[in-house]
């Protein structure tokens, strides 16, 4: 495991870059900007896995030159929050992220990011971080944004690719992106799943192979709740209520909130239709996981069906 700014001990390919300092990424992106390549930001906080490689497939085909960045960012921890223990294997995510076509890693220690400790100003994620995650994690979308912003700024991407794992902080970055008039393309990528549903996360190391086990149940509730409204029910409640008996059929998971949400807002919604959110975090032994299901669109999408 790396860690700091030690080297990493692989043999690169021509035009792959490692940048852990603020310097040597000014110096790969003068030569991006020089020949005039369009920029495309994989942000991550590393110990890759294939749904943060399937995004490195999405930057590529909107950009000459994918960045990955990596960085485990202290802001969007909360007090008691596995910061600590977050797995981290450099040496493997720079193979991989350079086996997948990226041309540039940042990946910058701590002092790097925030040489003057936390940084005073900050950006305000508004009245959307209070919703689903937000009411869970103080701080957390906080934290987020403001990291992602200071990417932006370091590395001025014309595009940027996230997860749809993480829905609510996309939709918090597209706002930011909009509100403040970033310079930056949005993208979105698809959710990718272990062959039995489970969404790909790297807190997935966590768990113990009866929580392993135990884990798949968040995905079996989402479908049941989908497979309810394909048969014609559009009452949110009742369509809860199913996903509910699923997740009660697993007793390791402990859920935190299970909500129908608007696609842009997160608001509840008094009625479901067609590109509704189903949204859910549920703690499998200690291990926080989340999942959702757009109403109505997984067969279309890989994995989800």
């Amino acid at each position: 495991m790396s860690s700091g700014s030690q080297p990493i001990k692989i043999t690169f390919r021509p035009g792959f870059t490692v940048a852990r300092s603020l310097r040597s990424l000014e110096k790969a992106l003068e030569e991006i900007q020089a020949r005039e390549l369009r920029l495309a930001l994989v942000p991550t906080m590393g110990y890759l896995h294939e749904g943060h490689l399937s995004l490195v497939d999405v930057a590529r085909q909107h950009a000459d030159v994918v960045a990955l960045s990596i960085f485990v960012n202290p802001l969007q921890f909360g007090e008691g929050e596995d910061l600590d223990r977050y797995p981290r294997d450099m040496e493997r995510d720079v193979k991989l992220a350079m086996e997948r076509g990226v041309g540039l890693v940042f990946a910058p220690p701590r002092e790097e990011m925030y040489p003057g400790g936390e940084p005073v100003v900050t950006v305000d994620p508004g009245s959307l971080a209070t919703r689903l995650c937000g009411q869970y994690r103080p701080g957390h979308f906080h934290g987020v944004v403001t990291v992602v912003a200071k990417l932006f700024g370091l590395l001025r991407p014309q595009v940027a690719v996230f997860g749809r794992k993480d829905y609510q902080q996309a939709v918090l970055i597209r706002r930011m992106v909009q509100d403040l008039n970033l310079p930056v393309e949005i993208q979105v990528g698809p959710l990718v799943r272990e062959p039995d549903g489970l969404a790909m996360s790297s807190r997935n190391a966590y768990l113990s192979a009866q929580e392993r086990a135990q884990a798949v149940g968040l995905h079996q509730a989402l479908k049941a709740a989908d497979a309810a409204f394909r048969q014609g029910e559009g009452r949110p409640e009742q369509l809860l209520d199913r996903a509910r008996a699923v997740l009660d059929a697993h007793p390791l998971l402990r859920p935190q909130y299970l909500e129908l949400v608007d696609p842009e807002t997160l608001e509840p919604l008094e009625e479901a239709r067609e590109g509704s959110v189903l949204a859910v975090a549920a703690h499998c032994g200690s291990t926080r996981l989340i999942d959702n299901l757009i109403l109505g669109a997984a067969r279309s999408e890989g994995g989800e069906g």
